[in-house]
Formats: C-alpha cells, structure tokens, sequence
C-alpha cells in the first residue's frame, strides 16, 4: 500500500516505475500462492462463498497477468486489459483477501463503540490530508489546513470546499476524495469488519457486541447481516445511479467515455452518501446540466435513499416483497399468513416526516421562487428544480440553481431544513427526522394534556423523549458557538452568511452563500470541527468523554420544576 501511494502520488522516471511493475508481479504471485498454500493448510474449514470469490480472483488475475505477458497484440479481444492499471486492480483484490485473513478485532476494555467510531473518523481525516498533499493528487500543490478541510468534508460527507473540486485536484486527488466519501459514509470499521467476518466465517463476542452498538442491530445473531444488507444495499444503488447517470448525459460534454464513466461515478456515490461533491465548478448550476432535469431526478431518488438510513430502505423493501407476495397468492384465492406490523413505527414516523418536509419544502420553494431563481424553466422543469432545491438542503448539498439570488424567505426555510436533516443510520447529518418527529409530537401531546406521547397506537419510550432533547439541545449550542466564534474571527463577514456556513456545516449538508474559501485560518478550523461534531453528533463525542454509570437501586422524591 505504500508503493501504491508512492506510485500514484509522485512523478517517478521509467526505470524506477519498471522496478515498481516487478514488485507488482512478485506480490501477484506471492498472493496467488498464499491462496493455494491457504486451502492445502486447510481445506474442510473454507465456506463455498469463499472458494466462489478465490476462484474469480485468480482467474482476473492470471487474464491479466496472461494478457501483460504476451503483449497487446497478442490477443486483440483482450486487450483492453494491456494497461497498468489492471495489475494495480489486481493488486487490490490481492490486498483484500491478505488483509482479509487478519481479522478485526475490538476491545471494549480499551475504547467502547463512542470512542472507537470517533477514533475511526478522526484516523480516515487524518489519512485523507496527508494523501491529498501528495504532488499528483493536485495540479499546484494545497496547504495543510486546506486539504485537512477538503479531507474532513468528504469524510463527513458534507460538500463544503475551499477549493474548486474538478479544476484543482487531479483525476486521482478525486479519486481519494471519492474514497474519502465512500468510508465515511458507510463507515470503514464496518466494511473492514464485514470483509474480515466473511473470508474468516466468525468473530468475538466482543467484537459483536461493538458492531451491534455501532450498526443499531437488535440482537448481535443479526449484526452481520445487518452488515450484509448496508454494504449490499450501498453499493446496488451507487451501481444502478452510476449507470442511470451515464445514460442521461449528453456524451458532447465529455472528452472521453472514461470522463463521462468517472463523472457518473463520481456524482453516484457523492449523491447516495448525501455529500454534495461535484466536478462542476458550480455543482449542476452548470449549462448542460441544470436544464437536464432527467440527471436531477436521478440524484434526487438517490441522495433520497441514502438520507432515508439503512433500517429504513431494509424496511421497505421488507414491506414491499410482503405486500406483493400478499397481492399475489391473494389474486390466486390462496391464503396467506398475516404479519403485523412489517412497517414498523420507526419507518412509519421517518416517511411520514420525510414526506411532509418534502411536499411543505417543494411548496414553499415553488412559490417563493417562480419568477426568481425558476424562472429560466418551464413547465415540469420548475417543479424539479423546486423538488431538488427543497430535498438538497435536507443535508445532500448539490445546488441546481443560484444560492446568491435566493429570496430571503427561501434561505430561512432551507436554515430549517439543514437543522432538521435526514433520517436515523443514514448518511446525512441534521438532528435527524424523527427527532425533529418526537420533538413535535410532544409538544401536540402537552397540549392535550397527555402525559405520554402515543402515535400508531404505541407508546414512545421515554429515553427516546430524552434523547432526543438532547439532540436538539446540543445541536444548538455547537451551531451557536460556531456562528460567535467565526463573527468573531470573520467580523467583516455577514451574520446571515456565517449562519448559513455553521447550519450546512453541522447538518453535513454542504450549501453555501459564498464565503467558505474566503474565510480566514481560524474560522476554516472552526467549521472543521464543526463537520466533525456534525457528522459524529455531540452526543456520542459526550458519551465518549463521560465513564458509564452504572444503575443505582434508589429513587428521589419526584418534583416538577417550573417551565413557563
């Protein structure tokens, strides 16, 4: 791995990249050997799932290698395969079943899951700033401090940038930021762990219980099938946005088929992930992309799904293969067993909410801004800009349109839709839907005189209340201290502006008014922290710092407190 860095992040003579290719092909081989000696050593202990992707592996690679050996033009069918970078993807695959074998492993004793999910960001960050001061990951060489903002960004996926995207970083300073984008969206530690689970066939206790903390599994039997089904989930969707995109573009605007590949890459997981990073310098208020309106459909159903959280889409597409199923023996007059309750209440209250953000926010948008900002579309074109610029704020980031020329009314209603965020598990920020939820069903339940709040005929429990105050509580004081401290250090700046820049930062969303590349060194580091805090959530960095207290079998006398 650190050959690779050198390789890709330095400029290096021929012969020292002749000696690099040598040590490829003798780490191929060293791989392919390994494999082999691996199943002689033990043959009975290895899952058929295992041998199906060992047998895959060594036939890429020896196509590849059967390719180098004999040349281009050897065989002309395969020649595609005559380049450098496929024995690098060799290398890769490689990689991921050595690395495999060594399993992860936590110990609660050491850090419990607060600490390690912090720590795991906190490491991606830092790993992330150094490469993107590599000489080939830019075209003029960044600061520390800018590529540390750029790195904590993508990691926390929020789309705030210092620095323009597609004209400032190399095709592989992209590639790093996509990387970046991708282990902070679904978590590094749950990829590594998954892969580990998967060619090892088990795990610790300790470790479950860490990733049951961690993935909010129920029982540590379904941890890494929850594992399964995000990774599987992740990467589907990324798959089928990615290909939906390269469909819908116009090749015209690209100078080659890899260009317009690595765009819809690019825009597919950045979209999912909800973190709002584009090659376009002005994200799709571009021309050939804020008129095609077919691309930001696609990417709204994307960063849809992706702000909707794991739970949620599992959920659904639960309830939707039972519905079906129901439909379909119910019109063959056969019986079908009833199951209560598929939907469950925590999806029942994050698409009720989702929806009604969405349908109040297109509303507003639409009419505040028809013959504003909307004015240069027409007909269907006005509603999905209006769709776009009312789901976007709700932590996605990418602008279809002009965020300078916005009404004010506009700019307040998205303040409101950054705080709020996206839903639970997911790859947004915000305080999140259901909280925001809780929040308001409380309060309609004060007024009725209740004593609990009931919804769906359940009760919410009251350490969900409780959670869920202090959610909103926190949220407010980081948003607050940031917007003094950067008035503070950026005086000359508008209040309305750094507002909006401490919101979009906390929310993980990415929008902005203009002034993030314009911002002085200490007001940089302060929304660098603030990315981070957003992106972790103040809670967990408390639960983190504060030991656990164990429950005590004493009560005090109750008494209310005066409120209002």
């Amino acid at each position: 791995m650190l050959l690779f860095i050198v390789d890709f992040g330095f400029d290096k003579s021929t012969q020292v990249q002749k000696i690099f290719n040598v040590f490829y092909f003798i780490i191929i081989g060293l791989g392919i050997t390994s494999t082999i000696l691996r199943y002689i050593e033990r043959l009975k202990q290895i899952k058929r799932r295992v041998i199906i992707f060992d047998i895959l592996t060594i036939l890429i690679t020896l196509t590849i290698l059967y390719t180098h050996f004999l040349g281009e033009d050897a065989h002309r069918h395969i020649s595609f395969l005559y380049n450098d970078n496929w024995v690098k993807f060799a290398i890769i695959l490689t990689f991921i079943r050595e690395f495999s074998e060594q399993g992860v492993s936590y110990k609660r004793t050491l850090l419990n899951p607060a600490q390690l999910f912090i720590i795991s960001f906190f490491s991606i960050i830092i790993i992330g700033t150094l490469l993107l001061m590599l000489p080939n990951a830019t075209y003029t060489g960044i600061s520390f401090l800018d590529a540390l903002f750029t790195s904590t960004s993508a990691v926390c996926v929020t789309g705030l940038i210092v620095v323009d995207t597609g004209s400032y970083f190399t095709t592989f300073g992209q590639s790093i930021i996509l990387f970046l984008i991708q282990a902070g969206g679904i978590g590094i530690l749950s990829v590594a762990s998954y892969f580990s689970y998967f060619f090892k066939g088990g795990t610790s206790y300790e470790s479950q219980l860490t990733l049951s903390d961690m993935t909010g599994s129920n029982k540590l039997s379904e941890v890494f099938s929850t594992l399964k089904r995000i990774l599987v989930i992740t990467f589907s969707i990324e798959l089928l946005t990615a290909i939906l995109i390269y469909f819908s573009l116009d090749k015209n605007m690209f100078r080659s088929f890899f260009e317009q590949f690595f765009f819809s890459v690019f825009h597919s997981v950045s979209a999912f992930c909800n973190a709002g990073f584009s090659t376009l310098p002005n994200s799709l208020y571009e021309t050939g992309f804020k008129n095609n309106y077919v691309l930001q459909a696609i990417i709204i159903a994307a960063f849809v799904l992706g702000g909707l959280g794991f739970p949620i889409v599992v959920n659904i597409i639960k309830y939707l293969k039972y519905f079906f199923l129901k439909k379909f023996f119910y019109l063959r007059g056969k019986q079908q067993t009833h199951k209560p309750w598929v939907l469950t209440l925590n999806s029942r209250i994050t698409l009720v909410t989702t929806s009604t953000l969405t349908f109040i926010g297109t509303l507003v948008f639409y009419c505040n801004e028809y013959n504003n900002t909307l004015g240069e579309h027409e007909g269907v074109g006005k509603f999905i800009t209006a769709l776009f610029g009312a789901t976007t704020p709700r932590t996605a980031g990418f602008n279809n349109i002009d965020m300078g020329a916005l009404h004010f009314s506009t700019v307040m209603m998205m303040f409101l839709l950054m705080w709020i965020g996206a839903s639970p598990a997911s790859t947004g920020g915000g305080i999140k839907t259901n909280t925001f939820a809780i929040a308001t069903l409380n309060f309609i339940s004060l007024a009725k005189g209740k004593s609990k709040i009931e919804v769906y005929r359940r009760e919410i429990a009251d350490v969900s209340v409780r959670r869920a105050f202090a959610v909103i509580s926190l949220s407010l004081v980081v948003i607050g201290s940031g917007i003094i401290i950067v008035s503070v250090f950026d005086s000359d700046k508008k209040l309305l502006d750094i507002a909006f820049e401490c919101f979009s930062a906390y929310s993980t969303v990415g929008l902005s008014l203009g002034i993030t590349a314009k911002l002085s060194a200490f007001s940089k580091l302060v929304i660098i922290a603030i990315m981070f805090i957003g992106r972790v959530s103040m809670l967990t960095l408390l639960i983190a710092l504060f030991k656990k207290v164990k429950h005590k079998n004493y009560k005090y006398p109750v008494e209310e407190i005066t409120i209002n």
